[in-house]
């Protein structure tokens, strides 16, 4: 099977599994609105707070990265050609970054014989994922804290690997340079698009006083409509969330926004893929609790010793989505700090999907390397600190 039918079958696989789960977050939410009022009120304000304090961040983040990108023109090939530690050190930032567009940029470069695999060791082991958008935005300190331990792992694990395996192990050497296969690309409403920008205007502004811990919903509140804010960000949510089902629906999967996109078309559809994923952790996460009326937190203190390892397995499984439920268990109180440590390093987010296309032995092997440092800090941090 050469590159292309692979990617292809791979992508096929995927958008079903997804769209599997569409059907019953689709299903579950309908089914509880009509079951209990109280319901609605708590996936009116998961979605709110996805958006409010998730989306508006991501989309403000990828328009500067994009805007860079696009201006400055960058090149990471020529940056770090035969500079061996300085490519650890770079590939690490880019895994460390929020999001997985820099974890995935690292891997095709290696594929195409670029860098080395202890630079796709370093990317992989300091990417957290879309969760890091999720946990900045609740917990910026900690988030930022994060970010720099699975950078400084990244580096480390990187350099080690190369100096055991030397920097052209795993690489099939009579590979040739692999470009993206053109793919056909969903084409959104240019009116919709815009309609989704003027929303996110006032969008950032309410992210930030949210941030801030303002509840603005204190003041704007009125007798025609309670809660005006939550309602506001309930409609921008869902807004993002169908525009990124939709593609679905239509049997076309986009699995990331290409470079000759403008930025607004990229944002948009970036966002709205992890707005996605944030909705249906958050939706999944308060919908247990409330139906299965279970303490969690009372659950996994009695396992204190095996939440980090459960974490980390955790991380194993490819996307954003798993991750982001291990987050918001973290934000929740449920799960310690050694765990979101742990699940931080040992996942690859959604840089697993094109890894596991391009390059599945290589994606497997770093993805089980990096249990090792995960394995070290989180429960390092678990005796020094929790215990």
């Amino acid at each position: 099977m050469n590159f292309y039918t692979q990617q292809s079958a791979n992508h096929l696989i995927i958008r079903y599994q997804l769209f599997f789960i569409m059907i019953l977050v689709l299903i579950s939410f309908f089914s509880a609105l009509y079951i209990d009022i109280k319901v609605w009120h708590l996936v009116q304000k998961a979605i709110s707070d996805a958006y409010i304090q998730v989306a508006t961040f991501v989309a403000a983040t990828l328009i500067i990265f994009y805007s860079l990108e696009k201006f400055f023109h960058f090149d990471l090939s020529k940056s770090i050609a035969n500079r061996p530690y300085f490519e650890i050190v770079i590939s690490s930032f880019l895994g460390a970054l929020p999001g997985c567009g820099g974890a995935i940029m690292v891997i095709t470069q290696y594929v195409r014989g670029k860098l080395s695999f202890g630079a796709v060791m370093a990317t992989l082991t300091a990417t957290m994922g879309d969760a890091a958008f999720l946990l900045i935005a609740k917990k910026p300190l900690i988030g930022l804290l994060i970010l720099l331990v699975g950078f400084v792992v990244g580096v480390i694990s990187g350099i080690l690997v190369n100096k055991i395996h030397g920097p052209d192990f795993m690489r099939d050497k009579n590979s040739t340079s692999i470009e993206q296969a053109e793919s056909k690309e969903y084409n959104n409403s240019k009116k919709l698009e815009y309609f989704w920008i003027i929303l996110f205007i006032p969008g950032i502004f309410l992210g930030v006083f949210t941030a801030f811990q303002i509840d603005l919903n204190v003041y704007f509140t009125n007798i025609y409509i309670d809660e005006l804010i939550t309602l506001f960000g309930f409609l921008a949510g869902s807004l993002c969330f169908f525009m990124w089902l939709f593609p679905y629906l239509g049997g076309i999967k986009k699995t990331m926004s290409s470079p000759k996109e403008t930025i607004i078309r990229r944002t948009v559809s970036d966002t709205n893929f992890v707005t996605g994923w944030v909705i249906i952790a958050f939706l999944v996460f308060e919908l247990t609790v409330y139906f299965v009326d279970i303490d969690l937190k009372n659950i996994f203190s009695n396992i204190i010793y095996l939440v980090p390892l459960i974490a980390i397995l955790i991380g194993f499984l490819p996307g954003c989505g798993p991750q982001l439920l291990v987050t918001t268990m973290y934000l929740a109180g449920y799960v310690p700090l050694s765990a979101q440590i742990g699940n931080a390093i040992s996942n690859d987010g959604d840089a697993l999907f094109p890894a596991l296309v391009i390059s599945p032995k290589v994606a497997l092997v770093a993805t089980l390397y990096s249990a090792l440092p995960a394995l070290i800090v989180s429960y390092g941090y678990l005796f020094i600190f929790e215990i």
